[in-house]
């Protein structure tokens, strides 16, 4: 077997990457990362330097990849390091550039290592892959972002380090629609998941579904609108172009779901979520007006009701958000896994995380102890 670097996913075909990368899970997809790179979201100018590895054998046929990025910046990643960078160049270091196994912009545990089967030989190639890219590169660091647990203990077997956070998921327990979802909650928090959608509606608003081949470039256009509105609201950073999700509706439409939300003939709020084989994935929302309730609306209770409809067994509404558990998403574990090239920073490091994950821990058996679920209370 040998390792080959690419800077392009447009050196190698969709089919052979969607080989190795399936369905299940469509931030993997060829189609998706690709339109990163095609509408130039993912360069070298916004900091996001291509460089995925390829496991070929002999023949050049491709056994496994990874997609992997030489980065000059901790942005859009969702696993944050600043404190990391800052010690290290504190104490005479270069943190960046770093090479980052993850799918930009995108919070969302899937692999990370695409193969057929995870076997020790194939996370054993590509993770000292990684870390001699590193070594060419000059990168300080190889991070690998939101890994599944499966790969997880490999990698640690490799000489990574692991890091643990937590999102707030949503679990389909077999319902049969949105009422059998709130019959397991407690009183009072059921009546307040009512109350809220209740005066979405008392303000005149409805609700669409409307999956990616239906989707029109006028309503392409709205939607970015409010992905836009969000961002210059929240003072954030416009990772994504208009160009990636027109190629997102060309060429990943079967992944797509919208939620818009209508008042009268306007449309004045959308969200985007992506779904895979068993799963949605909310990602983005925004809106022109405010409209009393009509975030949890549109980026929440509207995807759970095509969760359940569909029968897709788990929605994962984004990072952060505490305000989720009271409707139902339940803290869940993340992992991110480390290499750090300086011995001593890495001692530190291993240290920190482990105090880190001590709180995590406790944090989380606290979490668990407040969910809307009957048995618990706030």
């Amino acid at each position: 077997m040998r390792i080959r670097v690419i800077n392009s996913l447009q050196q190698l075909s969709p089919e052979a990457w969607n080989k190795l990368a399936g369905t299940k899970n469509p931030f993997v997809r060829y189609e998706f990362l690709n339109a990163l790179e095609d509408s130039g979201c993912v360069c070298a100018e916004t900091g996001w330097y291509p460089q995925h590895l390829l496991l070929e054998d002999d023949a050049n046929e491709l056994i496994a990849a990874a997609a992997m990025y030489l980065k000059t910046h901790s942005y859009g990643e969702y696993v944050f390091d600043w404190a990391w960078a800052d010690a290290y160049e504190r104490s005479g270091h270069a943190y960046y550039p770093k090479l980052v196994g993850a799918t930009p912009f995108s919070p969302v545990t899937g692999p990370r290592i695409l193969a057929p089967a995870l076997t020790a030989e194939i996370v054993q190639a590509l993770s000292t892959g990684a870390r001699e890219l590193a070594d060419a590169r000059g990168a300080s660091s190889v991070h690998w972002l939101f890994t599944p647990p499966e790969l997880n203990q490999q990698l640690l077997e490799n000489g990574y380090l692991q890091r643990t956070g937590f999102q707030y998921h949503w679990q389909n327990r077999d319902y049969q629609d949105f009422d059998d979802f709130l019959a397991d909650f407690s009183s009072d928090k059921r009546k307040k998941v009512r109350r809220e959608r209740r005066l979405v509606r008392e303000q005149g608003v409805r609700m669409e579904i409307v999956e990616g081949a239906n989707m029109t470039d006028t309503l392409w256009d709205r939607f970015y609108e409010f992905y836009r509105s969000t961002i210059v609201n929240h003072g954030a950073i416009a990772y994504l172009n208009r160009e990636f999700f027109g190629e997102l509706g060309r060429n990943l439409a079967d992944a797509v779901v919208m939620v818009f939300a209508w008042q009268g003939e306007e449309c004045i709020a959308g969200s985007i979520n992506l779904k895979g084989d068993d799963a949605l994935y909310g990602r983005y929302w925004g809106s022109d007006r405010f409209v009393d309730q009509l975030h949890f609306e549109t980026c929440y209770y509207t995807a759970i009701e095509y969760c359940i409809a569909n029968g897709l067994q788990r929605f994962e509404a984004g990072a952060q958000g505490g305000h989720k558990l009271s409707r139902g998403f339940l803290p869940t574990p993340t992992y991110s896994m480390h290499w750090l090239r300086h011995p001593e920073f890495s001692d530190a490091v291993e240290r920190y995380l482990q105090q880190e994950q001590d709180g995590i821990e406790y944090q989380l058996n606290e979490l668990n102890e407040h969910t809307p679920f009957k048995g618990h209370c706030e």
